[in-house]
């Protein structure tokens, strides 16, 4: 494979015990799976004022826990073209083989180690505003343009649980609570 064009990207894992993933999502990964299949599958939460996609479900966590913990952050410069394409733009970004796969995500490595050279990434909108993405990756060849539309279903799917986990990101106790 030729030298990845990805963009600089720093990922982080969580510090302690695992982290579990965030309820309501077991129902979007088997859509997801019936629909287009994945061999991993991951739920990632936007939180554009820190420009991180945090990642709140993985279809694999006792398999990867160390390459894809729950808990774990990814940051891309938002000017990159994954970003640009499926957080601002909110339109699903297809990578049909590893090289497709590498142009995007430095962890392409890692990606291809677990068998994965295809991905499909749908953004989750609410109201305008990119809230998540669901990563199906699978085996070079598994997705094809028609993927796309037949995935779309399982997007929808994860607005209430991604909007339930943002809602405790953001939920601060007033002073009345505090005592």
């Amino acid at each position: 494979m030729s030298t990845p064009s990805a963009p600089d990207t720093r990922i982080t894992r969580p510090a302690g015990p695992p982290v579990p993933n965030a309820p309501g999502f077991d129902e979007v990964q088997a859509e997801a799976r019936r629909l287009v299949g994945a061999r991993l599958f991951t739920v990632l939460a936007w939180d554009d004022e820190r420009g991180a996609l945090a990642r709140v479900h993985t279809s694999h966590p006792v398999e990867y826990p160390v390459e894809y913990p729950v808990g774990g952050e990814k940051f891309m410069p938002r000017d990159a073209p994954w970003p640009q394409q499926v957080l601002v733009r909110q339109q699903p970004y297809l990578g049909v083989d590893p090289a497709s796969v590498a142009a995007v995500f430095a962890d392409w490595p890692t990606i291809e180690a677990l068998g994965c050279g295809a991905t499909l990434n749908l953004p989750v909108v609410v109201d305008g505003r990119t809230i998540g993405a669901l990563s199906l990756l699978d085996a070079a060849g598994t997705y094809d343009e028609t993927s796309i539309a037949r995935a779309a279903p399982a997007a929808g799917l994860a607005v209430a649980p991604l909007l339930a986990w943002h809602a405790t990101r953001t939920a601060v106790p007033t002073p009345e609570e505090n005592r």
